[in-house]
């Protein structure tokens, strides 16, 4: 396991040094508050909040970080040791390129908008993926962490929180993540993604099992073989008789228990969760179109969840840090990561469409943060939270667009700079949640707006 540090003090690449380039930032974002609609008012924000059209959201998240260079933000103009192996490639909105590794998704660009100046300054893969997921920085910039009580919620957790808060009643869970967890190499989970402050009752059900598996099946989701709806609800009512008949006890580990319990038993009751989780039902050539392979099979999952009713899925493709390409970054891309992301994200977006779901559902591309502008001497490209691509779709989002723009290496932002929370706000927005509006409490009860962040106004219109 390897960490590597921003490289915002290093002049190797021709970059501006750290000061100045604040400097220009500051001005940038001055004179974009002047012309653009940045300045939200309360009836602005009221007005914004009650036209939200999304119900729910897919995040599809690239764990290790993808490079933007080489996929959303190529740099055809630089010098060979920035511009890498691929050239870009028109897409069906006039004066929007994408890279040649893309194109199904030059064929739907009118459908999408990318986020070409998000940045932040976390450079380890959980810290990384934390600040990406929850929209704020975590206490320390490092890959060996894992999920604690104490941490920030990502907008997965808060949005089921949110959806119970407002009475959620589905069968399937409000939150889910397929295949695995955030993590770097399984052995440091993500931090985030869980529970955290709002306690174990909010985590997301977690898929561990390949949903590209010939025996797929998420377990303990329906009645095992020869119980009978009559002989569990008589179950139930005889530990019920059972536990009345035992001292309460006061505790909030008790009080979660008693939560599981009835949302465990209203689930396997109803059976309407297995069904949602049975990709058995889907034709071969529904999933062929997806992809036969887990990233494919995930993406077709979190379709059928959320037509279930679940408010977020968090697609994970991983495993763990695939995508981080410090070595033969361009084979990597061409041959073995790219193709199942795009034919599974593509086919995401059409099928949505063709069911009519798509306006109403968010789809989100992310990753860690990008890669560095140099290539590296092993044909690879590093950590490089400074500026990356964030990608989305559906649920009342303006496609054909380009929000912000990197400078001439795609090292930091050049107009038009976006952090991880504004890219929050604005999901919130387009939910119909007011992000300053609503806040939660932290474990020493303070109480937390749900992100600092700021609305994009140009990606709802």
């Amino acid at each position: 396991m390897e960490f590597y540090a921003p490289l915002p003090h290093t002049n190797a690449l021709g970059i501006e040094s750290l000061s100045r380039r604040k400097s220009l930032q500051a001005i940038g974002a001055g004179l974009a508050a002047f012309y653009s609609p940045l300045t939200f008012t309360e009836s602005r924000i009221e007005a914004a909040v009650r036209s939200g059209t999304a119900k729910r959201v897919i995040m599809i998240f690239n764990c290790g970080a993808p490079s933007h260079h080489d996929l959303w933000d190529p740099k055809p103009l630089a010098d060979s040791t920035v511009r890498g192996e691929f050239q870009p490639i028109e897409t069906n909105v006039s004066g929007i390129q994408v890279s040649e590794l893309l194109p199904e998704m030059a064929k739907r660009m009118d459908k999408l908008a990318i986020i070409r100046s998000v940045h932040h300054k976390h450079s380890a893969h959980n810290s990384g993926m934390y600040w990406s997921i929850a929209g704020r920085p975590y206490k320390q910039d490092s890959t060996l962490i894992n999920p604690s009580p104490a941490d920030l919620p990502s907008f997965g957790t808060l949005i089921g929180w949110l959806a119970k808060r407002d009475g959620y009643s589905k069968a399937v869970p409000p939150y889910v993540i397929t295949p695995k967890p955030h993590c770097d190499s399984f052995v440091y989970l993500t931090p985030g993604q869980f529970g955290g402050c709002l306690g174990v009752k909010h985590d997301p059900f977690v898929v561990n099992d390949d949903p590209n598996s010939s025996n797929f099946k998420v377990r303990n989701l329906t009645l095992s073989e020869g119980m009978t709806s009559t002989r569990f609800e008589r179950r139930l009512d005889i530990m019920q008789q059972l536990g009345s008949m035992a001292q309460p006890i006061h505790s909030t580990t008790a009080t979660e228990m008693d939560t599981f319990h009835n949302e465990a038993s209203r689930v396997i009751s109803s059976g309407e969760a297995g069904d949602a989780f049975d990709l058995s039902k889907e034709s071969d050539k529904v999933r062929d179109r997806y992809g036969r392979h887990s990233w494919g099979q995930s993406h077709l999952l979190a379709r059928r969840l959320i037509e279930a009713g679940t408010r977020f899925v968090s697609t994970v493709n991983g495993p763990s840090i695939t995508w981080d390409t410090h070595k033969d970054n361009f084979n990597k891309l061409k041959n073995s990561l790219v193709p199942p992301m795009e034919k599974a994200y593509a086919a995401l977006l059409d099928d949505l469409d063709e069911r009519g779901l798509l306006d109403e559902t968010l789809v989100i591309w992310m990753g860690d943060f990008g890669r560095t502008p140099k290539i590296n001497n092993d044909a690879g490209r590093d950590h490089w939270p400074g500026c990356y691509s964030v990608v989305l779709a559906g649920g009342g989002i303006k496609g054909g667009q380009v929000i912000g723009s990197s400078d001439k290496i795609g090292a930091y932002p050049d107009t038009r700079p976006v952090t991880p929370g504004d890219i929050h706000a604005t999901v919130y927005w387009a939910l119909g949640y007011d992000p300053s509006g609503i806040t939660f409490q932290s474990v020493d009860g303070r109480p937390i707006p749900l992100t600092e962040g700021t609305p994009i106004p140009e990606l709802l219109g």
